[in-house]
């Protein structure tokens, strides 16, 4: 089954969105994203792109500028975010400030992880998406799935899916997965063959995650048995119990679990 009949069923089974809603698709300028906003605007879904500036040195720029090409190449319209003109600097020294309070318990990712969701989740209520599409694909899926498993913390797996799996709020804004099962190579190998504006280096700053460690590992895998890990986890995941509310940040009001949201947790807001 190719990339585009794989995309297709799981939109369609999973029902991960339609063409009458706004759907806003999260761009990198890295090859999953690039493929994800490429399929979905060659299906006919009312698409937009949002893309953060982390002002992470000249990878930004290379990853803006690819973003910027897709965009006019496709006719989507884009929004692009700069982290250091609304929260003051760029994403380094944020992430920095916030290991040195956590006692660099924290990776480079998880903390970065954070804060794109905050910021995702926010722009795409006011521009009144109905979805945010990112470009997780299987290997990713499977990577945070063992993860979860190897932390003895599966139940963190409850919202992860095709499309995520909180409960509903007027707030939050469900993220899909349109790639959820194809894996990275075939992504890679179709984001080539269309000539797709993508920039192939991973970020600098994901020097230290333990997400890395687990990738290596999969490596060593075959496309078969990273099926099978997920195939695994959508058996698992039925039996999981999910949160049963969501609560609202005391200090930004945004969807949270808890008192706090976590980036007002991280940030001490």
């Amino acid at each position: 089954m190719n990339i585009e009949t794989k995309v297709k069923k799981t939109i369609k089974e999973y029902k991960l969105c339609n063409k009458k809603e706004k759907v806003l698709v999260a761009l990198s300028g890295g090859k999953d994203s690039t493929v994800t906003a490429y399929l979905l605007k060659k299906f006919g879904y009312d698409i937009e792109g949002i893309h953060l500036d982390l002002k992470i040195g000249e990878y930004s720029k290379r990853c803006l500028k690819a973003v910027k090409k897709l965009c006019e190449d496709l006719d989507i319209k884009l929004h692009v975010y700069d982290i250091k003109d609304d929260m003051g600097s760029g994403i380094c020294y944020l992430r920095s400030a916030i290991q040195l309070k956590q006692k660099g318990n924290l990776k480079n990712c998880a903390v970065c992880g954070v804060i794109k969701k905050w910021i995702f989740n926010r722009i795409a209520r006011k521009l009144y998406a109905k979805k945010i599409a990112t470009g997780h694909n299987l290997d990713d899926e499977a990577q945070t799935f063992l993860m979860n498993i190897f932390k003895a913390s599966p139940k963190l797996s409850a919202n992860i899916g095709p499309i995520s799996r909180n409960i509903q709020n007027k707030k939050f804004i469900p993220r899909i997965k349109p790639l959820f099962y194809v894996l990275e190579d075939d992504i890679r190998d179709f984001s080539k063959k269309n000539k797709l504006p993508v920039v192939y280096e991973k970020c600098p700053c994901s020097l230290d995650s333990y997400r890395i460690q687990v990738r290596e590992f999969l490596e060593t895998l075959s496309g078969k048995d990273k099926q099978n890990i997920i195939k695994n986890f959508n058996n698992i995941s039925k039996r999981i119990k999910k949160d049963s509310k969501i609560e609202y940040c005391e200090a930004c009001q945004e969807p949270s679990r808890n008192r706090l949201c976590k980036k007002c947790e991280l940030m001490r807001v």
